[in-house]
C-alpha cells in the first residue's frame, strides 16, 4: 500500500479530509515512535507504506536504562493533536483510523508487535473506531 493509499483509507475511516488525515497520520506515526525502541520502530518502518516508514525514523536520545518513556493514551492523544494542531476528538478518531488502517498495512505479527509496544490501556485505540461526529 502506498502511502496516498494509506492516508486515503484514514480518511474514509475516520471521517476527515485527505489533508488532515495525512497531518494526523504522520503525528500518530511520530508520537509511536516515542514508544518503541529503534529496532523495533525499524522493523515497523519496513512493513509500512513507501514514505510512511520515514516518520518512524531512530528515536531521539534513549534514556539510561534503554526504554522508551511510558505515557498512557490520554498522553498520546494528546500529542498526536499537538503535532497535528487538531482537537481531542479529531485526534481520537484520527488515531483509531490510524490504527484500523495499520492493521491491513502490515503483517498480523508486526501489528501484534506494534501493539505490544503500547500499555495494556491503550486497547480501546487498537480496536474497532467510533463513528466520527456530525460535522
Amino acid at each position: 500500500m502506498r502511502f496516498p493509499l494509506f492516508v486515503d483509507a484514514v480518511s474514509r475511516r475516520g471521517g476527515l479530509p485527505t489533508d488532515q488525515a495525512a497531518t494526523v497520520a504522520r503525528a500518530v506515526l511520530q508520537t509511536m515512535v516515542e514508544r518503541m525502541t529503534g529496532g523495533e520502530a525499524a522493523d515497523l518502518a519496513g512493513h509500512l507504506p513507501d514514505d510512511a516508514g520515514d516518520y518512524l525514523a531512530e528515536p531521539g536520545t534513549a534514556p539510561a536504562d534503554g526504554r522508551p518513556p511510558a505515557i498512557g493514551p490520554v498522553e498520546f492523544l494528546r500529542r498526536v493533536g499537538e503535532r497535528a494542531g487538531v482537537d481531542d476528538e479529531t485526534a481520537r478518531i484520527g488515531t483509531a483510523a490510524v490504527f484500523a488502517t495499520l492493521r491491513e498495512a502490515v503483517t498480523v505479527d508486526e501489528f501484534r508487535a506494534m501493539v505490544a509496544q503500547l500499555p495494556r490501556d491503550f486497547d480501546g485505540m487498537t480496536q474497532p473506531i467510533p463513528r466520527p461526529p456530525d460535522r
